[in-house]
């Protein structure tokens, strides 16, 4: 009996001890991933995660996805360092098959630019840099550099008559960049151990992944303050998001498609927060949206009298109640009506804002009965026909709708069927009421149709651009060497149809898909149409 009770006590510990060194295994403490995405600058945008191996290289060998994105001469400067540095012989067994961290970084003046970040496998030696600083025809020239009080190196490709500068973040993790601020920004940063500026994945969901996709909503303002000269509502709810996201690439041969969470911080206030507490909604409202569209956002509630009142608070948080209370007291003083609640309880699921390539804005808001809202609009409206007047008061579609209808003061209405139209003129609504009635919807040109079915049918708060129709208004708004590079980058940019951005409710975040998808054509009508 007393060999049987130690016998089982032997195994117990056994079993504990596998247990730990498994789950250790699972997500082990200063893991690869950790540890050189701590050694990342804070001000990173995006960081793109994948492995340094042949097999992912050889996915997108032939294909003209990457090169859309990061431009053809980017490209072509990573494949340098990748060939080039990273496969020498000499050191090529110690990075082959580790992770590489491609981060995008607002630099001084209106650049931007990309920091390569990867750590060397067991057995690496600083040396083993000199001996390639003292070969022969390698292709580079190897330089020690001093970086900010840090260890580095300046390696000059020859094939590429370029400048790379290498920074030694100690504990094998280096990082790489052919912007020399970069690098010293870089150098300055000082690991931050368990501080994260991202949300990580397990490295069990990080082994099983293709590529990762990280985004800090917070640096998407300064970014978009380097892209554009003029200051733009594109994606603008999304730069106000407090929250970080980590999404895995689904690939595609024609298409990014990215999926993942976008997880909010703690105590964070943002317009887009109210949707969390809403069950995502079926998308039908961009079924409407006219064939110019070159960009929108449509917003969905299951809820939309908790939206009202989850919206309401909000603005309380926000420190501007008291303007609202008063505005509504005025109109129910004036017109009679307690505007609010009678908006509240006829609004519908969805709502969007979409401006066209004529820089035409509308708000397209669905509702439960058109003709039970419109003697409200009437009684709060200067009229001009039956059905289209223009709102007496200011700021209403903010205050009944939130901070995307902002951009609307004190717009034209009119009301086609269950949907509130909002435009800044009676000459828009006109344009709307045509397009609506003689059915010149984006939902009824292939290409979009192809696009969507890439999408979630469901969310809470989805962005679209396509590029074609936004070429005039990123022409005007964009810093000119940025616009240059989209308009004459062959593969670039303009080479997408276009992109989209979802964001569906999922345990207080939001579980969220991007996807931008190639133009069908071929790329001799992508240069005709963008001439």
């Amino acid at each position: 009996m007393k060999k049987q009770v130690i016998t089982t006590i032997i195994l117990l510990i056994a079993t504990a001890a596998i247990t730990v060194v498994y789950f250790k295994n699972l997500n082990p403490p200063g893991s690869n991933t950790s540890r050189v995405m701590a050694t990342i600058p804070d001000n990173a945008v995006v960081i793109f995660q994948f492995t340094n191996e042949k097999s992912f290289y050889d996915i997108f060998n032939g294909n003209t996805l990457l090169e859309s994105v990061t431009g053809k001469n980017q490209i072509a400067d990573i494949d340098t360092v990748r060939d080039v540095l990273l496969g020498n012989p000499l050191i090529a067994k110690y990075f082959n098959g580790q992770s590489l961290f491609v981060s995008l970084h607002p630099l001084k003046g209106n650049s931007v630019d990309l920091l390569l970040s990867l750590s060397a496998g067991k057995g690496f030696e600083d040396g083993l840099i000199d001996q390639i600083a003292a070969e022969k025809n390698s292709g580079l020239i190897v330089n020690p550099l001093h970086v900010q009080g840090a260890k580095g190196y300046s390696i000059y490709f020859n094939s590429i008559k370029k400048r790379f500068y290498v920074v030694d973040k100690g504990g094998g993790i280096f990082a790489g960049s052919f912007s020399e601020e970069l690098a010293e920004l870089s150098a300055q940063t000082k690991f931050k151990g368990d501080k994260q500026d991202f949300v990580l994945l397990s490295e069990q969901q990080n082994s099983n992944s293709l590529a990762n996709l990280y985004v800090n909503y917070g640096q998407l303002t300064p970014l978009f303050s380097k892209l554009f000269v003029n200051n733009t509502d594109i994606f603008r709810s999304f730069k106000l998001l407090s929250a970080n996201a980590v999404l895995s690439l689904n690939y595609k041969s024609d298409a990014f498609m990215f999926s993942g969470i976008s997880t909010l911080q703690k105590g964070s206030l943002s317009y887009l927060d109210i949707f969390t507490d809403q069950q995502p909604v079926a998308n039908h409202l961009k079924d409407i949206f006219p064939a110019t569209t070159a960009y929108s956002t449509n917003l969905s509630v299951s809820d939309p009298l908790k939206f009202g009142a989850d919206l309401y608070q909000y603005h309380v948080k926000a420190g501007i109640q008291k303007e609202q209370d008063s505005l509504f007291k005025k109109i129910k003083a004036e017109a009679g009506i307690s505007l609010r609640t009678e908006f509240n309880n006829l609004l519908g699921n969805e709502f969007a804002i979409v401006t066209t390539r004529y820089e035409e804005k509308y708000a397209i808001i669905s509702v439960k009965d058109g003709s039970k809202l419109l003697p409200f609009m009437v009684n709060i409206s200067n009229m001009v026909t039956d059905n289209m007047g223009q709102f007496k008061y200011n700021k209403l579609p903010f205050f009944l709708l939130g901070d995307v209808f902002g951009i609307l003061k004190k717009p034209y209405f009119m009301i086609l069927d269950n949907y509130l139209i909002l435009a800044t003129s009676q000459k828009e609504l006109s344009s709307y009421s045509d397009t609506y009635l003689n059915r010149k919807f984006l939902s009824k040109t292939d290409a979009y149709n192809q696009f969507y079915d890439l999408l979630s049918e469901r969310s809470n708060v989805a962005f679209f651009i396509n590029f074609k129709n936004s070429q005039q208004i990123l022409k005007r708004d964009m810093n000119p060497d940025v616009y240059s590079s989209f308009e004459n980058d062959n593969p670039g940019w303009k080479s997408f149809y276009g992109a989209s951005y979802q964001l569906s409710s999922s345990d207080d975040n939001f579980y969220t898909n991007f996807c931008m998808r190639l133009n069908n054509v071929d790329t001799t009508a992508v240069n005709n149409e963008f001439q």
